[in-house]
């Protein structure tokens, strides 16, 4: 039998997300004081704190790609900060992609996760080595990918390892990088050796996903 997801999963989904990063709000927020605003763990819990139940007002109407194209919408009147800005960019960017489907499988989450990539890089107009949450989602989407041409058939917490051990690779990586937008690069010589703060929130949200969909096998 195929692993998928139905559509009346995906609220659920995205309170694992909000679960975690309830659980590293602190941890973001001390991250991001030290290069950016310090309210990085604020926005990320107010954000995906908020999305299953703006997913849930669309979820008796609409696909999975209608529901996250509207949620996205929604998300971004309340966290309208840069970082909220680019969550529901990727969101709306994913569900555009998605239009029509009311099952998530395989192939489906591989598209979610690289089109969500994709919408942050768009509108954030960065691209990977900038030091961005990117660095992470990129990695992780290339992993999935590359997870699921090997084998179409492959399970979706098989697909959400890959991608998370991806995302800690790119992680890693942005140790070496200088950052680029914002504040952090008024304080770039801070930035040698620590990793970046988004791309740490990014790993986080692959996490959360994962905490769902593996706890569903």
């Amino acid at each position: 039998m195929a692993d998928v997801m139905g559509r009346e999963e995906i609220p659920a989904l995205f309170e694992a997300v909000a679960e975690i990063f309830e659980e590293k709000k602190e941890e973001l927020c001390a991250m991001d004081a030290n290069m950016g605003d310090g309210d990085l763990g604020l926005t990320m819990c107010r954000g995906y704190g908020a999305l299953p139940n703006l997913l849930r007002q669309y979820l008796e109407t609409e696909d999975i790609g209608k529901m996250l194209r509207k949620a996205g919408m929604d998300m971004a009147f309340v966290v309208p900060s840069t970082m909220g800005t680019l969550m529901a960019s990727g969101l709306m960017a994913a569900g555009k992609a998605l239009k029509g489907k009311v099952e998530l499988g395989s192939a489906e989450l591989c598209a979610y996760l690289t089109v969500f990539a994709q919408g942050i890089a768009e509108r954030g107009k960065c691209e990977r080595g900038d030091r961005t949450i990117l660095d992470a989602l990129g990695v992780a989407a290339e992993r999935a990918e590359e997870t699921c041409a090997a084998d179409p058939d492959t399970g979706l917490a098989e697909i959400m390892e890959a991608a998370i051990a991806g995302a800690r690779d790119g992680v890693e990586a942005t140790k070496a990088m200088l950052p680029k937008f914002g504040k952090a690069a008024v304080f770039s010589a801070k930035a040698k050796g620590i990793p970046d703060q988004g791309a740490v929130a990014g790993l986080y949200l692959l996490e959360g996903m994962n905490r769902y969909i593996s706890a569903r096998t």
